[in-house]
């Protein structure tokens, strides 16, 4: 029964008089709560739970009960709806922010294409919308999509459509700000957007995927009729979680596209499979400076004789430095050689063309390589060697003797001129010409992992693979200086072989092909 109540509780509750039941004016978690503190013991319900709340029409009220003597109770309502509405606001913009957080981290977690997609429109639907769908730019006549309802597993398609049927699509498409949800019609989305069996559709969201320079894609949100229409702020946080998905897009398009552009460029880089060529063994072996590199400051060339009887031509060098930079000038010194083979007898011409060539170009990196030109004659093989500031190739007799070939000359790309001196010599059965660059002499290991593997103790392992195969020559060599280093750090290291087989044999293995290695 109400014994008492002020002008500010009629306000809240216009049927509250003394003497009325107090069932029959107050809300019913209140009288619950009335009844329960009246027939319990004697303790306010704060004790055991907190303030007591709930709603007065459509504002949020805290009630407090106070016991006095007599066993009357005394309730204090406070207005706490602003409270409330800010702390609902407070906490559903935690809940988004760790919900950006959780997405941009499992967005970022891959740089595949297809799967940042399907991420994408997971993570839409389950958190965003009833059905969510990715589309990335036109191929061709053909739109990508990738389509997920909430719960459910993405589902990938090529639509056949023009997007600017679709209101807003296309101008997302191409970069262009979002088109207000109000804006679009839910009746005019065509079946291809809608899922199977979602039903009719009550709003929808599209808002474009920025890119790197340009869109990514565009994300399309799909709710059913009669589930609530999306509101201004949802909107808004649409947009936050597209920028983030078409970040992750836009990185995984740009990585694939450079991982193609790199995978043509190196499968012209990679050494073919050369066994023998007119007669000639040729074998050759490279290892980078860093093993997750593919290119560097060393690289080798073989060019083969595409008429019988004319020398093929090999070419070894070491550019200054090591890594992306060395490969680039590398790659400069690849193509003015190319370029020079019709004049490929003239070792010493060749070297000044490509020394002026140079130091023409921009680049301040110089560098020193070894000639070669190999033919067969009868059952040896002829060779002319020329150093250009590059360590004297070793010859492998049959004896098992080691001898340094007489030529040396000049580096290039540092002086105006560049003199070198040619050497013949004549390969026996079983006989090679081992060409090498300095990260194999001067790599650093051994049992104290300061002393350079070094000339000699080359000469001595390629005493021991006299008569071998080339490519065995070759293996030999890399694997010892690799035991050598261990672990620790080196140079870029190539070798190449040319061999006289020991037997005679014609058929050339690739032999109409340039062979072609560059590190």
């Amino acid at each position: 029964m109400v014994t008492l109540c002020n002008a500010a509780a009629r306000a809240i509750l216009p049927a509250l008089r003394p003497g009325s039941r107090l069932a029959d004016v107050v809300p019913a978690w209140l009288s619950a709560a009335h009844d329960a503190l009246r027939t319990s013991r004697p303790q306010a319900p704060q004790e055991s739970g907190g303030p007591l709340s709930g709603l007065i029409g459509e504002r949020s009220f805290e009630a407090h009960p106070s016991l006095q003597s007599d066993g009357k109770v005394v309730w204090w309502l406070v207005d706490d709806t602003d409270h409330r509405l800010v702390r609902e606001a407070l906490n559903m913009e935690r809940e988004r922010t760790a919900f950006l957080a959780k997405a941009s981290s499992t967005l970022l977690s891959s740089l595949n294409l297809a799967r940042c997609m399907d991420v994408t429109a997971q993570l839409a639907a389950e958190h965003l919308a009833d059905a969510a769908l990715v589309v990335a730019p036109a191929r061709g006549r053909r739109l990508p999509a990738v389509t997920c309802l909430r719960g459910g597993n993405p589902t990938v398609s090529n639509e056949s459509v023009d997007p600017d049927e679709v209101p807003g699509l296309g101008e997302a498409l191409r970069g262009f700000p979002p088109v207000p949800t109000r804006w679009i019609d839910p009746s005019s989305a065509p079946d291809w957007l809608v899922p199977p069996d979602f039903g009719r559709v009550g709003s929808i969201v599209i808002t474009p995927l920025p890119g790197h320079g340009v869109a990514a894609g565009a994300l399309v949100l799909l709710r059913r009729s009669g589930s609530a229409v999306f509101t201004e702020g949802e909107e808004i946080f649409a947009r936050l979680f597209a920028a983030r998905a078409g970040a992750a897009m836009s990185a995984a398009r740009l990585y694939a596209e450079q991982s193609s552009i790199t995978e043509v460029l190196m499968r012209e880089l990679l050494p073919p499979s050369l066994h023998q060529i007119s007669g000639v063994d040729f074998a050759g072996g490279y290892r980078p400076s860093a093993d997750h590199e593919r290119v560097g400051g060393d690289f080798y060339d073989v060019h083969p004789s595409v008429i019988e009887g004319e020398s093929s031509f090999v070419a070894l060098g070491d550019v200054c430095g090591k890594g992306l930079e060395a490969a680039v000038l590398t790659g400069k010194i690849r193509n003015t050689l190319h370029a020079l083979l019709p004049m490929a007898d003239d070792h010493q011409r060749m070297i000044s063309l490509l020394n002026t060539a140079l130091l023409n170009s921009h680049h301040s990196r110089f560098a020193t390589l070894v000639l070669a030109s190999a033919v067969r004659e009868g059952s040896g093989v002829s060779l002319r060697l020329t150093s250009a500031g590059h360590p004297s190739p070793l010859i492998v007799r049959a004896s098992s003797e080691v001898e340094a070939a007489e030529t040396r000359g000049t580096l290039v790309g540092a002086l105006p001129s560049a003199p070198a001196t040619t050497t013949a010599l004549t390969l026996a059965p079983g006989e090679s010409c081992v060409l090498y660059t300095d990260g194999i002499t001067e790599a650093k290991g051994g049992p104290m992992g300061s002393a350079q593997f070094g000339e000699e103790r080359l000469r001595r392992a390629l005493s021991e693979c006299a008569g071998m195969p080339s490519e065995s020559i070759v293996e030999r060599v890399q694997m010892l200086a690799s035991q050598w280093v261990g672990q620790g750090s080196h140079d870029d290291m190539a070798v190449v072989v040319i061999s006289a087989p020991r037997t005679h044999h014609l058929t050339a293995v690739n032999g109409r092909t340039r062979g072609r290695f560059t590190a």
